[in-house]
Formats: C-alpha cells, sequence, structure tokens
C-alpha cells in the first residue's frame, strides 16, 4: 500500500505541481488511496443496498435520523460561521484572492475547509439511510454523482488551493445545508411533516448557489489574479454540471407534478360535471318511464 501511495503521489505532483505544505500530515489528506477507496466502496453500497434490501423490511431510523440531521445542521452553520469570520478577518477580495495574502485567517480558513471535506465522507450516510428505509426513488443520478465527486474534489482542493478563491462555494453551500438539514431532521418527525413548506425553495437555493459560484470564479478568470487559472476553470465546468442536473431534478420533482396536479384537478372537476349530468339523466328517464306506466 505504502508503494501505490507513493506511486500515486508522484504522478499526482508531476500533474498539480507541489502540495501546499501548509495540510502535510493532516488526517487522510497525504494520501489519495483513502479517498479513492471510500467512494468505491459508497458505490458499491450504492449498487448492492437495493438488491440487500429487496426482500427486506425498511427501517425507520426516526431517532437517529432526526440526531443525525441535527449534527450536519450544527456542523454546517458552524463551518458558515467560520468561513464568514474568517473572510472578514482577512479582508478577503470577491473578485480575486490568492492562497497566501490573507495571513492567520488563511489558515483559519483552511481549518474550517478540512472539515467541509470531511463533512462529504459524512454525508454518505444520507443514500446509506435511503438504502435502508427503501427510499431508492431518492437515490436518482444527480443524488450519487454529487455525493461521490464532491468528497474527491475536495480532497485535492485541500491538497493544492486549500484557501483563497476556494472559500466562496463552501461558504454558500454550508448555508444551504444549514437549510436542507434542518428540513430533512424535522421531516422525520411525522407530526412536523405538514409545516414543511420550503423543500421547493432549498433547491432553488442550490441553482442560485451554483449561478453566484460561477460568477464568482469567473471573476477570477477575468481579472488578473494569482490564483491558478486550472482550479478556476474545472470549478467553472463542475458547476455547469450541477446546474444541469439540478435543473432537470427541479423541472421533474415540481413543474410536472404541479401540472400532474392540475390535470387531475381538472379531470376530476369534469368527472364531478359529468356525474350530476348524468344522475339528471337518470332521474329525467326514471320520470318518464313512471309516466309511461301510469298511462
Amino acid at each position: 500500500m505504502t508503494s501505490l501511495d507513493e506511486t500515486i503521489n508522484s504522478y499526482l505532483d508531476v500533474w498539480l505541481g507541489p502540495r501546499d505544505p501548509r495540510v502535510k500530515g493532516w488526517f487522510l489528506l497525504t494520501n489519495y488511496t483513502p479517498t479513492f477507496i471510500f467512494t468505491v466502496l459508497y458505490l458499491l453500497i450504492v449498487w448492492l443496498g437495493p438488491k440487500y434490501m429487496r426482500n427486506r423490511q425498511p427501517f425507520t431510523f426516526r431517532g437517529i435520523l432526526v440526531v443525525y440531521n441535527l449534527g450536519l445542521t450544527l456542523l454546517s452553520l458552524y463551518m458558515f460561521y467560520e468561513l464568514v469570520t474568517g473572510v472578514w478577518e482577512g479582508g478577503y477580495n470577491f473578485f480575486c484572492q490568492d492562497t497566501h495574502s490573507g495571513g492567520e485567517a488563511d489558515m483559519k480558513i483552511i481549518r474550517v475547509l478540512w472539515w467541509y471535506y470531511f463533512s462529504k465522507l459524512i454525508e454518505f450516510m444520507d443514500t446509506f439511510f435511503f438504502i435502508l428505509r427503501k427510499n431508492n426513488h431518492q437515490i436518482t443520478v444527480l443524488h450519487v454523482y454529487h455525493h461521490a465527486t464532491m468528497l474527491n474534489i475536495w480532497w485535492f482542493v485541500m491538497n493544492w488551493v486549500p484557501c483563497g478563491h476556494s472559500y466562496f462555494g463552501a461558504t454558500l453551500n454550508s448555508f444551504i445545508h444549514v437549510l436542507m438539514y434542518s428540513y430533512y431532521g424535522l421531516s422525520a418527525v411525522p407530526s412536523m411533516r405538514p409545516y414543511l413548506w420550503w423543500k421547493k425553495y432549498i433547491t432553488q437555493g442550490q441553482l442560485t448557489q451554483f449561478v453566484l459560484t460561477i460568477f464568482q470564479t469567473s471573476c477570477g478568470v477575468v481579472y488578473p489574479c494569482p490564483f491558478p487559472l486550472g482550479w478556476l476553470y474545472f470549478q467553472i465546468g463542475y458547476m455547469i454540471s450541477l446546474i444541469i442536473l439540478f435543473t432537470n431534478f427541479y423541472i421533474q420533482t415540481y413543474n410536472k407534478k404541479a401540472a400532474s396536479r392540475r390535470k387531475e384537478y381538472q379531470n376530476g372537476s369534469m368527472a364531478a360535471v359529468n356525474g350530476y349530468t348524468n344522475s339528471f339523466s337518470s332521474l329525467e328517464n326514471n320520470v318518464k318511464q313512471r309516466k309511461q306506466r301510469k298511462d
């Protein structure tokens, strides 16, 4: 395993250049192999898990889900607060921020972004809970793609560009996750479900996040910026892929369902009208028949 790690590291160093020494020796960051293995195991569970659960009763995990989602809500809130205050303390520039001009604030950002990277490993549990509860309709291409790629992308980000312009997307995403995991935590309590109305707006917030991230990242491309351009181009491409997938999800989940509900309502109204008309006609026929019998 050591020789494999050394080989992979040597190739990565040739392709991407020297790593940021400030994260040297940090948990899970020294070698790419653990992150890759976690991702492969995740994909295997996504593939085999539903097969294993096919003829088994689903689990509920109501209490565990409340605690799990509360934990991720608090972690996301902590990361959002620390990133905002770190950006403020370091005087970060929205249009262009390199990785070495923020002083001690850069280290604060790096420490928080490590937790952001690690949170992507924790979030694999989202999918595992879907599998164990047999909510397989929620294990979409978007869901698996997003979860599997984020952990890997942020391993590379933490090793080469662990602060500077990298802060923006993580800050917005942490805020969105405060809303999202608080929603999921509350939805695990049946009595709260009738009062949860903002799921649609969470998806809208996610799409807004991707657009804003593209705009902020593009500023680093347009302005003369010492932040590595390759990372900026990659982020723009990745955000575009998420916009495409999330837009498709939004249309399938909300627009088509709304259209389907309107159609059902219209059909129901017509059925009611037809039922009234048919009943009236039936009544009229009965009266005629009685008259004929009397005659």
